[in-house]
């Protein structure tokens, strides 16, 4: 039976995510159920955007359909989130805002302006577009390193440098453990509302010629002032359990926060687009596919009434 959208949370009021492994999902009337030999725990996940799940981690078909008809994202990724490896889609229809990003990627002049809103968004003051990028950038490395040797100064930790290797994970510091860490959870909530949006998250601006780019561009608005005195504050406390507690920590700033309130909003600032429900579309409700002959519509393709065949 079809959910009224009326029963779903809005996706800016929902919880950022939730990390689980070694235990089974599976449905739950119409939520999920995470069971291990310690028990079953049921889930409801209209109030969920993104579902990380790490190692030892499996779920059922029916857990999915439950999961995408509630439009949360599905995240599958190393132990303790710090890699990303495959997501589900979310759950909007409409082509209306990957047709506009993929506009502003391709014409270099809205290219540049785009770029200039997200350096301005970062340094809290006015990019013209026809700046050097290098020059810019040049000023994004010395505001980054600035505020790293500034955290470290005031939590009294030493910082060596951004330094990680994923093949050798446990060899890293404390502080790029946690770095990696907490830029995996706020990579992941972007990507869930970059899907949910209906936006691409390869067609990036300022990184290019991945399959995350926009995710790498998103996150970067936030990371400096959101994650990074977090990882910073979390190894001044305790250089044990860095990734586990990083973890946490990401989730309650990002719910006291309300991160993702504020996500979907600054991506369409940076991106000049006046709409800003996600949800939505003038012509085609949200979470309900065109049926096929509404497709074929004035585009000289058969309908399936039309098509011969057993």
């Amino acid at each position: 039976m079809q959910r009224n959208l009326h029963d779903y949370a809005r996706f800016g009021d929902r919880l950022s995510f939730l990390y689980l492994e070694k235990g089974r999902i599976e449905q739950e009337a119409k939520a999920i159920a995470y069971v291990t030999e310690l028990g079953r725990t049921p889930i409801p996940v209209s109030g969920l955007s993104t579902l990380m799940l790490g190692p030892g981690a499996t779920i059922t078909q029916k857990a999915i359909d439950n999961l995408s008809d509630c439009d949360c994202t599905v995240i599958w990724c190393a132990e303790q989130g710090v890699r990303y490896y495959a997501h589900g889609r979310g759950g909007t229809h409409s082509a209306s805002r990957l047709i506009h990003q993929a506009k502003l990627v391709s014409i270099p002049r809205l290219r540049r302006e785009v770029v200039a809103r997200m350096y301005s968004r970062r340094f809290g003051e006015t990019v013209e577009p026809d700046v050097d990028i290098r020059t810019i950038r040049g000023r994004e490395g010395y505001r980054v390193r600035t505020a790293y040797e500034r955290l470290a100064e005031e939590h009294g930790v030493q910082w060596k440098g951004r330094n990680y290797d994923y093949s050798s994970w446990e060899k890293g510091d404390p502080l790029n453990r946690a770095l990696s860490a907490a830029s995996a959870c706020l990579n992941g909530v972007c990507h869930a509302g970059i899907v949910a949006a209906g936006y691409s998250s390869a067609l990036g601006f300022i990184h290019t010629g991945k399959m995350l780019s926009f995710v790498y561009d998103v996150a970067d608005l936030f990371k400096i002032d959101l994650i990074v005195p977090l990882a910073f504050r979390t190894v001044a406390e305790s250089d044990k359990s860095v990734e586990r507690r990083v973890r946490i920590a990401c989730r309650d700033v990002f719910t006291e926060q309300k991160f993702l309130s504020r996500l979907l909003p600054e991506i369409e600032k940076v991106l000049g687009n006046d709409s800003h429900d996600s949800r939505t579309r003038p012509d085609q409700p949200a979470g309900r596919p065109e049926p096929v002959d509404d497709r074929a519509e004035g585009r000289d393709i058969p309908r399936q009434s039309e098509c011969a065949g057993p």
